[in-house]
């Protein structure tokens, strides 16, 4: 039986005439003469100025619609593709306009032999400000997320002016992840290291002892990430460590392309083909070759490979979804796990994919989900069905265990979905409070709010 959830809305496949909706295709986020593409910083500036209404910035619209909407005439949502690319490079760090998607940067990068410091996210084409503004992360607990390898931060705030924020300035952990709600971001100048080559190892092992494996792999590796599918109780797991001189030869010979050992396991195949069976009963989805299912066939017949931080981490198929992520410190898995396992073991639900298992280091942002201390990002995907709804089993789980971790601190991702009802903001967040004063200075007006964050943020929707 399919199901709506207002938390969870049903994908409208076929787009309004006029309309602009989001990339999932799962909300209308404006009428498009409501769309401005201002070609400069100077032009942004005037328009920001002049405007009466509220403004928001679509980015690559990968966020819930809820993020970006607006609905009163006179509002303006952001078209910044003009505003990208590389602006200034030096040894240790790069300027890029906000509006450059996240795969760009890559690109530019590897071909000057850098990287960022931080693990990139699943998926590249989101913006570099819409990374930010969100949280997006990697894993690896000697990094965070995307926003704390920023050293300035550009923007355009309320009254039209342009104001930079470096480490130095007291708002600037709340600019890192300001959620679009302080200023329109135009460049940032993030910090940049050599480039350096991994070799990942992946396995296949039982869920029983994940509670201590989780903490090990992440220990002993510098970069891990794990995929736990508990009705097989089994466990694929990646970890990396820097590739050896011998590993680094096989991947300079094979043109700096990602090397794939010739030996290769099936052990998840078994796995997989129960996971694309409940998959194909929930969704009815006809093309098995489609993006859904390509996301789980790929764990099928796995070798280790070497390569740089993108090739190996930054393999996301981005495919409409609904996806809930919850950090949860470090120190407390362990025990979510352990509540998991119950719930699961008592319900037994459908599961589309894997509960996805990302650890990182602690963050500076104000409402990073990491902020001050080692986090385990739990990550939980529902597919949408062929005619646009989601499955009740999928909405029950995915309902159910946001409830667990929040219960247990949990913070979730703010690009992905989460029922913020079951959040006490400033009880989780430590300088909630301080994110709010600083808003209310960078835009008393609150120009560049929408009704979400508005009930977000001041308790009052609009």
């Amino acid at each position: 039986m399919a199901r709506h959830n207002p938390g969870y809305p049903r994908r409208k496949p076929d787009i309004e005439e006029g309309k602009i909706v989001n990339w999932a295709q799962n909300a209308t986020l404006a009428d498009s003469r409501a769309v401005s593409a201002p070609q400069t910083e100077e032009e942004l500036c005037r328009l920001v100025a002049a405007s009466t209404g509220k403004i928001r910035v679509m980015g690559s619209k990968m966020s819930p619609g809820r993020m970006l909407k607006l609905t009163a005439e006179g509002d303006t949502l952001l078209d910044l593709r003009h505003l990208r690319g590389l602006i200034a490079m030096d040894d240790n760090s790069a300027t890029f306009g906000g509006s450059t998607p996240m795969h760009e940067i890559y690109e530019i990068l590897t071909a000057e032999g850098k990287m960022l410091p931080s693990s990139p996210g699943v998926i590249a084409s989101q913006t570099l400000a819409g990374a930010l503004a969100t949280g997006t992360h990697g894993q690896g607990l000697q990094q965070s997320s995307i926003a704390d390898e920023a050293l300035s931060i550009r923007m355009v705030l309320a009254d039209g002016s342009v104001m930079n924020f470096d480490r130095s300035h007291p708002d600037f952990h709340a600019v890192q992840l300001g959620m679009g709600v302080l200023g329109i971001v135009t460049q940032v100048t993030l910090r940049t290291t050599a480039s350096l080559i991994y070799t990942c190892f992946k396995n296949a092992v039982s869920g029983d002892t994940l509670e201590q494996d989780l903490l090990d792999w992440n220990h002993n590796y510098a970069l891990s990430k794990a995929w736990w599918f508990p009705n097989e109780n089994q466990v694929h797991v990646w970890a990396a460590r820097e590739a050896n001189s011998e590993e680094i030869a096989q991947y300079q010979a094979n043109n700096h392309d990602l090397v794939k050992q010739e030996e290769t396991s099936d052990a998840m195949n078994e796995t997989i083909e129960q996971t694309l069976e409940h998959m194909r009963s929930d969704t009815k989805i006809v093309d098995e070759n489609g993006k859904p299912f390509r996301t789980v066939t790929r764990f099928k017949d796995f070798s280790d490979v070497t390569g740089d931080v993108y090739q190996v981490f930054c393999r996301g198929i981005a495919t409409p979804q609904i996806n809930v992520e919850i950090g949860i410190p470090l120190a407390r898995a362990g025990e979510v796990i352990r509540k998991i396992k119950d719930w699961h073991s008592e319900t037994q639900p459908h599961m589309h994919y894997p509960i996805i298992l990302r650890c990182t280091g602690p963050s500076e942002s104000w409402l990073s989900p990491s902020y001050g201390a080692d986090t385990c990002f739990f990550g939980f995907v529902v597919y949408y069905a062929e005619d646009g709804s989601l499955s009740e089993e999928g909405v029950s789980f995915l309902q159910a265990v946001e409830k667990i971790l929040a219960a247990e601190g949990g913070r979730p991702h703010w690009g992905k979905y989460f029922d913020e009802a079951l959040y006490n903001w400033p009880e989780i967040y430590p300088q909630w409070q301080a994110f709010r004063q600083a808003r209310e200075i960078l835009d008393p007006q609150q120009k560049f709010t929408n009704a979400f964050t508005a009930e977000l943020f001041e308790g009052e929707g609009q």
